[in-house]
Formats: structure tokens, C-alpha cells, sequence
């Protein structure tokens, strides 16, 4: 994979939209913590540094090691960026007298220089600091100002290096694309070669070059990322795929045939393997949410290990791994914490004795789709909403009980249904239902009530690394509700979750 654009992070929330970013002008980018520059830079042409909730001022600040980068290759410094290149090259940081955090204005650019190429005066920007750069560094030049920041952007003499104390990379600085492109594209000269043809090209050649004449065993789910991995591998090493979709009991209504039946017709080597019960026995009595994806894991792997020893002589274990699960699963000084332990990162037990292939571990998830697209996957299969690996237990709050997974699963299917038959499931990004651990008061009849409350949840993201709440029209909402209260035995109260992430996250577990 050609590497193009290192990214090195300093722990900012907005990194990952970096890269983002980046690869929207079909250039490869990679994150790196800042401190785990890798040894060899043969392969970069440019890097960007990005924010932290650091201040350079601090006794613990970051501090990468520069040498292999300033005056050898392009560098963009952002916001965290820009005032480490001036605290310790000869400038000044103070803290800021006024709150620069949120809209401000270019008030002043020197549209001259090829970074502000076709950035207007006015343009807006994104601000998110407590310090501010007072004196530039050495022979630093002074590109743009808003109101309250003299020096919002600036430039090294003698070297192509740029620093900004703004954030290009958020939607809010409107040409802040366009100042991405200008530094990649016209300073650094990056090629623009990031494209899914490509992609596939290139991956299928790794695999065959890796795998050689080796079985590889792919767990599938039924959902995006495992079908394009099994596809891509596929077209590599053709009958030495062998896909097994584990039915965890903890399904949608009918998705083990549903898959299985799509799967018709790939191409593909697909065994389906029944174990809701030994799943659901497994679970039984468990109410904590980690508790329930480690119990879920450890199931999966012994009824995976039981069906991949069935096929002599594999060598390899293929997942479905992208690039978000990889970015939320390390976490080193500044870098954003772990949230929650990822089913698809962090190695396997000893026992089983593979080597792990991973084919779309560096791709977002938009990236996986169009990946998806150029190999001729079928658009509905496409266009699924990501499912999480856990099923429905981390959307059945508490332990989990047949009689709770058929509840949930009525409730789902009448909700994405009524999204499908509305023209409103290709608006959202994901949606599901989750079963709450309370019951309320309601009327039936003449009779009085007493039971469980769902949420419907559903919202709308790039990547899922943030998300806002869907605006589902309330006559949708009303006929949904209605249809779940009179339909699904066990439940008198619908309730739509209007939370964004953050604060909160996507699923509720």
C-alpha cells in the first residue's frame, strides 16, 4: 500500500476526519500516534500534525521527533501543530485573552501564496484553542488572520512547511478542503491515485503474494465489511476461502437464512453453523456490557475452532476489520481512550494457531462500500446499516432471555421494514431497536398493563465515528408505534432516543 501522507496524532477528537479528508482527494493517508513515528519514511511525500487537547506550554506536551521530517518532506502542522512549531523554533504561545473556540473569519489572507489559492477573504474557519501563537518563529511568515488571531496561519521560509491554528479537516471551515488540496496536491505534489480500483488491484496482489496456495477460514456476518472482505479474497485465492456465518441467537428476525440465501450466487464457499442456544446458555445471568461481548467472543471462537478444524490444513483467518475499529482499539498519551473492546481487534488465543489477514483494515467504512461497488457486489447487500458484532445483546439492556431476543427482534423487524417501505432507510446511517429494562403502566382494552419499553434509535454518520439523531417524521413515528404496541406481545411503550454521539454513543451498550 502506497503510504503518500503520514498523519501523526496528538490525541485530537478530530484526527480521524484528518484522514478523512485526505482520502476524499483519493489520496492514501495513514495515522500514526506521535510517538510511533515509523523508521522508515521512504514511502511518504508529505505529513500533517494534528491538534491535542495538550498545551504545548505543559510539562507533559507531546513531543514528537521532527528530525526525519521538518525541511525534508511538505509538513502542514495544525492547530496543537502550528504552536509546537513556534513554541520551540523561536516563537512565542501564550494563553489566548479571548475564547478562540467555535466560527471565526479570515479577516486577512495573502492569496498569493498557493496555499490560500482560491480561498476567499471572509472565508470561515473552525477555532478550537486555549493558547495563541504571540511571535511567529524563526523566519516564520505570516499568512492570515481573523479578528481575534493575528497569526491563524503562517508559513516557514526556505522550507515547505505551513502551520494553521484552525481546523481544515471540520465541515465548519468551509474551504478548508480546498487548503487541504492546495498543500497536498500544488505544495507537496502527492499523486491522487486513492481510488477503488486501485485499491482492489493492489490488496488482490498483497493476498495472493501472502497467502500463496494457503486455506484461509473468514467468519462472516452477513454485514458489509466481512462480504467485501470475503469477495476481495475471493477474486485472490478463489476455492481456498472457506466462509462460515455463525448464527449467535442473537440475530435479526430471520437474517441466518436471509444471509445464507444472499449469499446464493457470489461465488462464495458459505457453511452456515446454527448455535443460538449454546450462545444464549452462555449468557444467561449476564447483565454486564463487556461481560456480554467477552462471553460472545470466547462462544464465537470455540464454535468458529470447532468448524475451521473441520477443514484440513488452514492456515489463515480472515475478518472483516476496517480502519475505525483499529483507530478506537489503541490508545497511547493523548490519543483518544478506548471506548469499548472491538470483536474484529486484539488477536486470537493460542489454541488456535492462524495468521491473521486483515484486507480491509485500512479503509473507512464509506471507502469498504465503494470498494464493494467496483467489485460488482449487489448495492441492497451494499447499502445495509452496520449491525454490531454482539447482535441484539448490547441492545437488550440487562441479561438476555429468549423470550427478551424474540421481543426485540418483532420490534426491530417492524421498524426496519416501515424504514424500507417509507423510503427512509437509505436516509439513515444505522437504526435498530433497543429493549429497555423497565416495564410501564398501560391500557389494553379495559385492561391495565405492565410492560417492557423499547427505544427506536436511528441516525445519520459518515463513519460512525460521529453521529447526530434522524429528524424520522412523527407520522412515521406514530404509525411505527402503533404498529409495534399492537403487533408485539410484551411491549406498551415506544420511546424515540434523540442523543448524538458524542455524548452519547450509537448503541446503548
Amino acid at each position: 500500500m502506497q503510504h503518500n501522507v503520514l498523519i501523526l496524532d496528538f490525541g485530537s477528537q478530530y484526527t480521524q476526519l484528518i484522514a478523512r479528508r485526505v482520502r476524499e482527494l483519493n489520496i492514501f493517508c495513514e495515522i500514526f500516534p506521535y510517538n510511533k513515528v515509523p523508521e522508515d519514511l521512504s514511502s511518504f511525500k508529505a505529513t500533517i500534525l494534528s491538534g491535542s487537547p495538550f498545551s504545548v506550554r505543559a510539562d507533559d506536551a507531546p513531543h514528537p521527533d521532527l528530525s526525519q521530517i521538518r525541511g525534508k518532506m511538505p509538513l502542514l502542522a495544525v492547530c496543537y501543530g502550528a504552536q509546537y512549531l513556534a513554541h520551540f523554533d523561536g516563537g512565542e504561545v501564550t494563553p489566548s485573552n479571548t475564547r478562540e473556540y467555535g466560527r471565526a473569519n479570515l479577516s486577512y489572507v495573502d492569496d498569493h501564496d498557493t496555499f490560500f489559492e482560491e480561498v476567499a477573504l471572509n472565508s470561515q474557519v473552525w477555532m478550537s484553542h486555549s493558547d495563541t501563537i504571540k511571535k511567529l518563529p524563526t523566519n516564520g511568515i505570516c499568512l492570515a488572520s481573523t479578528k481575534d488571531v493575528e497569526n491563524a496561519a503562517y508559513r516557514i521560509d526556505g522550507e515547505k512547511t505551513y502551520a494553521i491554528q484552525f481546523h481544515p479537516e471540520v465541515y465548519h471551515s468551509t474551504d478548508g478542503k480546498q487548503m487541504l488540496e492546495n498543500f497536498l496536491v500544488r505544495i507537496a505534489e502527492v499523486p491522487q491515485n486513492f481510488t477503488p480500483n486501485a485499491f482492489v488491484e493492489e490488496i488482490v496482489a498483497e493476498l495472493q503474494e501472502k497467502i500463496k496456495g494457503d486455506k484461509v477460514v473468514l467468519g462472516l456476518s452477513g454485514g458489509v465489511d466481512s462480504t467485501v472482505a470475503a469477495v476481495l479474497l475471493n477474486k485472490a485465492i478463489g476455492e481456498n476461502l472457506y466462509c462460515i456465518f455463525v448464527n449467535n441467537g442473537l440475530l435479526r428476525k430471520n437474517e441466518f437464512q436471509n444471509v445464507l440465501d444472499q449469499y446464493k450466487g457470489m461465488g462464495l464457499n458459505v457453511k452456515g453453523v446454527d448455535a443460538a442456544d449454546r450462545f444464549l446458555d452462555q449468557l444467561a445471568g449476564i447483565e454486564e456490557p463487556e461481560a456480554k461481548r467477552k462471553a460472545i467472543g470466547r462462544v464465537f471462537i470455540e464454535v468458529f475452532d470447532d468448524e475451521a478444524h473441520r477443514i484440513e490444513d488452514v492456515k489463515w483467518l480472515a475478518q472483516g476489520t476496517i480502519y475505525p475499529d483499529v483507530i478506537e482499539s489503541i490508545s497511547v498519551k493523548g490519543p483518544s481512550a478506548t471506548i469499548k473492546s472491538h470483536h474484529n481487534v486484539g488477536g486470537l488465543p493460542d489454541f488456535m494457531k492462524l495468521k491473521i489477514v486483515e484486507p480491509l483494515r485500512m479503509l473507512f467504512k464509506d471507502e469498504v462500500r465503494r470498494v464493494g461497488a467496483s467489485l460488482g457486489i449487489d448495492p441492497e447487500l451494499l447499502g445495509r446499516h452496520p449491525f454490531p458484532g454482539p447482535g441484539l445483546s448490547i441492545r437488550i439492556l440487562g441479561d438476555i432471555t429468549k423470550e427478551k431476543v424474540r421481543i426485540l427482534q418483532e420490534v426491530d423487524a417492524i421498524f426496519i421494514e416501515g424504514l424500507k417501505s417509507h423510503g427512509l432507510y437509505d436516509k439513515v446511517w444505522q437504526a435498530g431497536a433497543i429493549l429497555l429494562p423497565v416495564n410501564s403502566v398501560g391500557v389494553m382494552g379495559d385492561e391495565r398493563t405492565y410492560e417492557k419499553v423499547v427505544a427506536l434509535r436511528a441516525v445519520e454518520s459518515t463513519d460512525g465515528m460521529t453521529a447526530d439523531w434522524v429528524h424520522l417524521p412523527y407520522d412515521f413515528l406514530m404509525k411505527i408505534s402503533n404498529e409495534i404496541i399492537n403487533k408485539v406481545r410484551g411491549v406498551n411503550r415506544v420511546v424515540y432516543d434523540i442523543s448524538s454521539k458524542p455524548p452519547a454513543t450509537i448503541e446503548w451498550e
